[in-house]
């Protein structure tokens, strides 16, 4: 198998296994939603948040993958509320009072407007994490050899997955829903 298409492979089942544990959860309704703007948002953040995230990876892997789920929420959130400004807003406008570290909840407070230790903030975390520790299952499940060029990008495909369903999440939470074009 080429690499394209066993990284495609990879990103497919990890993306259909975490859109089911969150069908599970009840955060969504079996399918993925999702906005070109936002999918092409993650494309210009991608470069910044993995050089942040690699510095982290191998003390805290869940967090590594798990904040990405968090940012896929703020930018939805910006999405709905008003594209034309947040659109332009760079990756910084993500980060916590202490940079990466405390970026959950930044946008769990700050950009979602829920405080925090309230059921509903907790019900996100459980997901995140529950999520992420999937995704991270994944990646070791796959046996790469770490730090190599196989396993980078492999970490890479599972950071945007969480990416997607942190965005999907929050569109169900606004009130988007899937609906087939006719």
């Amino acid at each position: 198998m080429d690499d394209t298409l066993y990284y495609d492979v990879f990103e497919k089942n990890l993306r259909d296994e975490l859109v089911r544990v969150c069908t599970m959860e009840n955060e969504l309704t079996g399918k993925l939603l999702r906005s070109d703007d936002i999918d092409e948002k993650w494309k210009e953040l991608a470069p910044d948040y993995m050089a942040d995230a690699m510095k982290v990876i191998t003390d805290y892997p869940t967090v590594s993958v798990a904040w990405a789920g968090y940012m896929g929420m703020a930018i939805a959130k910006w999405w709905d509320q008003d594209w034309a400004v947040f659109g332009a807003w760079p990756y910084v406008k993500l980060l916590g009072k202490h940079g990466f570290d405390d970026m959950d909840e930044h946008i769990v407070r700050d950009i979602l407007g829920i405080k925090l230790e309230t059921p509903e903030s907790e019900k996100i975390e459980e997901l995140m994490r529950k999520c992420a520790t999937t995704a991270i299952g994944f990646i070791r499940h796959e046996n790469i050899e770490p730090q190599s060029i196989r396993a980078f990008y492999i970490y890479a495909r599972a950071v945007k997955v969480m990416y997607e369903i942190g965005a999907s999440v929050e569109l169900k939470r606004l009130g988007y829903k899937w609906q087939p074009l006719v």
